[in-house]
């Protein structure tokens, strides 16, 4: 019991750190401009390639143990990286890279009858958390789409891809070091206590501004349950808009934009 108690300690303080850190780094990212974001990005894709015999030893213990566990095929397809997976990886840090910074990018421009103009546009959120399971790669992706967007990022990756992501995540530190940033802007929770979820899921005293969950139902489920920050989710697949032959186009346009832009 006392050791169950001295570890939900543990974590607790581990989460709070990272909390803070990320909500400090949050507020380094808001204001980088696109060319040290995308110095950091492309450092990172750098790094992955270098470090490509490490992801893969790292990957290879965490197959060992799936398969130990007796995951099944599939499951064990989805963990598996290789030298082609791992170049995907560094290529997908250097096309998100590649795209338009979308921080201060204007929405909409109106003016009112009163002369009064309003604009709305584009602007960081903060601290996302994001909660994922097995598929290292999600590691990268995640935390590069945050670091583009201007979001400083807190991943919490399943247990079977552990030693995979954190070998991932060595490479996006590097890259958000070489670029001048934080490195605290991309976290990695490298605890594999299930409370951390749990921590995550209660917003870090108000760290975490919204949470992502990426997974099955299961995951997606607990996530809307539990969660008392705001949730980006999926839960029962995309849903379609199927427009007839016979629809009046221009109308069918104007409600497939607003059903899948809003």
């Amino acid at each position: 019991m006392q050791r169950a108690t001295d570890t939900n300690e543990a974590t607790a303080t581990l989460m709070d750190r990272i909390g803070i850190a990320a909500r400090e780094a949050a507020r380094a990212l808001a204001l980088a401009p696109r060319e040290v974001k995308d110095k950091a990005l492309k450092a990172a894709a750098h790094a992955v390639v270098r470090e490509t015999p490490a992801i893969l030893a790292a990957n290879a213990k965490d197959v060992e143990t799936a398969r130990a566990a007796g995951r099944i095929a599939s499951y064990i397809d989805r963990l598996v990286l290789n030298e082609k997976r791992v170049a995907g990886i560094a290529q997908g840090l250097e096309d998100i890279a590649a795209l338009a910074d979308p921080v201060g990018t204007v929405l909409a421009d109106w003016t009112r009858p009163n002369g009064l103009r309003i604009q709305r546009v584009r602007v960081p959120i903060g601290v996302i958390g994001i909660i994922y399971e097995s598929r290292p790669n999600v590691t990268a992706d995640a935390g590069a789409l945050s670091l583009k967007s201007g979001n400083a990022a807190i991943l919490r990756g399943g247990s079977d891809s552990h030693h995979s992501s954190l070998a991932i995540h060595a490479c996006l530190v590097e890259g958000l070091t070489a670029a001048g940033l934080p490195a605290t802007a991309i976290q990695y929770v490298e605890t594999t206590d299930r409370d951390a979820v749990g921590h995550m899921l209660a917003g870090l005293g108000g760290a975490i501004d919204v949470i992502v969950p990426r997974g099955g139902k299961g995951l997606v489920q607990r996530v809307q349950d539990e969660a008392r920050v705001p949730v980006f989710a999926h839960l029962e697949g995309i849903c379609h808009t199927y427009v007839d032959a016979a629809a009046e186009l221009e109308m069918a346009m104007n409600v497939v934009v607003n059903a899948k832009m809003r």
